[in-house]
């Protein structure tokens, strides 16, 4: 029986006696807890602790390409016509993620050791280094907590471009105005930092760059992520405007790439900001003026920040172009189209054109052209118009009607007697020859290009036409088209309609007229329809001068290094002879046109014999006039009738050495200018150092004689 005077443990004891358990328990879990962490901790530090010190410290390298100079440009004997000057340059390499925050704030450091000329649109329209964008861009960069305090909570939702363009514009004009000297340097620096690519030089400054601005920023770099000092280059011409325009220009960092070939350019490792060739010579000649890109190993942290950069090739300056123009003699050929513009250029005119080649191989000696600038009366290079301008030619291609015709079956040593009288044919103006406006004369082959014949070469179309009997009043009954498209197959043998296929880009190839009567192919015979560029007409001459050959014209001569020295080194490559075609003429019939030439210059009715007369060197060659329509510079003036004046010729006769061609259009019907032919004789005359050249001949030779000793 169970003691009745036990009490029961009430509730309070009950629960007190389960505390200590409870304790024991959450003790033990926390002890384990701790030990944990401390093992964990030591594990980290002990076992990882150096991973993970090496990823705090985690460096990545990159191999990024900087610019080399380019190769430069050079005349037949070595003397400098692009050069590149070295200058003191600032530049800026952006890391993988670099924000703009902290371009900004390298900006602003980097004001304090340079002098960074600026203007802003607040203050001029035009000429500003600073549009309002930018500077609200740099402001923004400085200032995100102030312009963000002032977005609406729905603008703060936006993000992107969006939310980039509410903060633009949240800054004020006013917020622009309070902009002191050193920020608006400050934004200019950081304008130009801003506008590259990551990884890639932005230049910063390469103008009037000091020794102390070099010595300041060198000595702070170690502050100023991404900043570099080093050397640039910039284009420069000894020769000043000469043959300026076909050497073209390249293209400065702001413009880079030309946007409409940029995935060629990319594809072939140019970066956005790259400096291209962007016209004529450099533009040609790109692959080979550009060299080949230094290479460097660039560090970056783990801020993407640039940390160190090692040269790993210090790339190769580019190849150097030595063209087969010699300058003294194309400075030569300058100055007497300077001269003939200044002195004897009448109405219109206000272009002279001249080319001279080697007939035996296409090479280019000289290319001139000068313009009289009718805006301001200077007279400014136009050698660009030499191969993309083009004019009625005149009798000058008279020589390419005989060899067609020739050539097409109609004129042989039997027929080749044709009566000069002149031409009546219905629903065409009568038809003359200057030399024999209205009587009649019996001629053959060589002396109708003596005296140049307009109606020799008329029936010689009208023949190709199928028409060898003609009586004056009749109706000309012939295939026009026909006739002028076969007329046109044959000139294109001498290049007269066709690409000559010289080395530069952007050649014309003349005007077809439209076809739509037959008594055009009578015009076209004598140089009254179709249009040529002077190019075209010099390759035509260096055609005929060499007995058929057609060779492209070359202007650059060869491609060759640089030695220790910066001078000219080893030959690279060389431009040899083009043969594009020989034209399939009869041989006999080839020299007696060149017979027909030589008679123009020596004959005693030779339309330029009177300006050869005290020659030192026997040429050949031919004159021609064109009557043509006005479509010039003068706009209000379009549509006025003018005449053309040309001359094509070559020399030694027997032995041809230089081809000239001289083009002067727009002068005023009437006129009697001919001092294109006085011209044409002082071009032979420069070039073989004769005449009133003489002197300059024998002070090269004494110099030559000099050089041997």
């Amino acid at each position: 029986m169970k003691n009745s005077n036990r009490t029961k443990p009430n509730k309070e004891q009950m629960s007190r006696s389960h505390i200590p358990s409870r304790l024991n328990l959450m003790f033990f879990i926390v002890f384990v807890l701790f030990v944990t962490l401390i093992f964990r901790l030591a594990y980290l530090q002990i076992i990882q602790g150096d991973e993970f010190a090496a990823e705090v410290q985690r460096t990545e390298k990159t191999i990024v390409a900087g610019n080399v100079p380019r190769g430069e440009i050079y005349d037949a004997n070595h003397q400098p016509l692009v050069m590149n000057e070295a200058k003191q340059t600032i530049t800026y390499m952006r890391g993988k993620d670099v924000g703009v925050p902290e371009m900004a704030n390298v900006a602003e450091r980097l004001a304090q050791f340079i002098a960074m000329p600026h203007e802003t649109e607040l203050t001029q329209d035009r000429d500003f280094d600073l549009s309002i964008r930018d500077l609200k861009d740099y402001y923004v960069a400085v200032n995100a907590d102030e312009i963000n305090d002032r977005l609406t909570d729905e603008e703060k939702q936006l993000s992107g471009s969006e939310f980039y363009n509410v903060q633009l514009e949240n800054v004020t004009t006013d917020d622009l105005e309070k902009m002191d000297e050193d920020d608006l340097a400050a934004a200019a620096i950081f304008q130009r930092m801003n506008s590259g690519y990551a990884l890639s030089n932005q230049t910063i400054k390469n103008e009037e760059v000091t020794d102390k601005e070099i010595a300041d920023v060198s000595e702070h770099l170690a502050e100023l992520p991404g900043v570099s000092t080093g050397t640039d280059w910039e284009r420069t011409y000894p020769h000043e405007d000469m043959l300026r325009s076909v050497l073209g220009s390249v293209s400065t960092e702001e413009q880079g790439i030309p946007e409409q070939a940029s995935d060629i350019y990319l594809a072939q490792g140019y970066l956005r900001n790259d400096r291209v060739g962007q016209s004529y010579l450099e533009e040609e000649y790109e692959p080979v003026l550009k060299g080949t890109k230094s290479r460097y190993i660039t560090e970056t942290n783990q801020n993407g920040e640039i940390t160190n950069q090692i040269e790993d090739y210090a790339g190769k300056k580019g190849s150097n172009l030595v063209l087969n123009v010699d300058m003294d003699f194309q400075e030569r050929i300058e100055n007497l189209a300077v001269d003939y513009l200044g002195n004897y250029q009448q109405g219109l005119n206000n272009q002279i054109y001249i080319v001279a080649q080697d007939p035996m191989n296409g090479d280019v000696k000289a290319l001139v052209g000068k313009k009289i600038n009718f805006e301001t009366g200077e007279i400014e290079d136009d050698a660009l118009g030499t191969f993309t301008q083009n004019f009625e030619a005149g009798s000058v291609i008279k020589g390419a009607t005989i060899l067609a015709a020739s050539m097409d079956g109609v004129l042989d040593s039997s027929n080749n007697i044709i009566v000069d009288q002149p031409l009546y044919m219905a629903g065409t103006p009568p038809v003359r020859s200057v030399f024999n406006p209205d009587g009649s004369e019996a001629l053959n082959d060589i002396t109708a290009l003596e005296v140049s014949s307009n109606i020799y070469m008329g029936k010689l179309a009208m023949r190709m036409g199928g028409v060898f009997d003609f009586e004056n009043g009749d109706a000309l009954v012939l295939d026009e088209v026909a006739t002028i498209e076969k007329m046109r197959r044959y000139f294109e043998q001498f290049g007269l309609g066709a690409e000559t296929g010289i080395d530069l880009p952007g050649e014309q190839v003349g005007y077809k007229g439209p076809i739509d009567h037959p008594g055009q192919a009578v015009y076209f015979s004598f140089g009254q329809f179709d249009s040529y560029t002077p190019l075209q007409l010099s390759q035509y001459i260096t055609t005929i001068a060499n007995g058929g050959v057609r060779y492209a014209p070359n202007v650059v001569s060869e491609i060759r290094a640089t030695d220790e020295e910066g001078n000219v080194g080893a030959l690279e490559a060389q431009n040899t002879a083009r043969i594009l075609n020989t034209v399939d003429a009869d041989p006999a019939q080839m020299e007696r046109v060149q017979q027909g030439m030589y008679q123009v210059i020596h004959g005693s009715r030779g339309t330029a014999s009177n300006f050869f007369t005290d020659a030192e060197f026997a040429a050949a060659g031919k004159t021609g006039t064109a009557e043509a329509v006005y479509y010039g510079d003068s706009e209000e003036n379009r549509g006025d009738e003018i005449i053309n004046r040309l001359f094509v010729g070559y020399a030694p006769y027997d032995n041809p050495e230089i081809a000239i061609t001289v083009v002067v259009p727009y002068l005023p019907l009437g006129n009697n200018n001919y001092e294109i032919n006085n011209v044409s004789k002082r071009a032979f005359d420069a070039y073989f150092q004769t005449g009133e050249y003489a002197a300059a001949g024998e002070e090269a030779l004494d110099e030559e004689n000099q050089e041997e000793d």
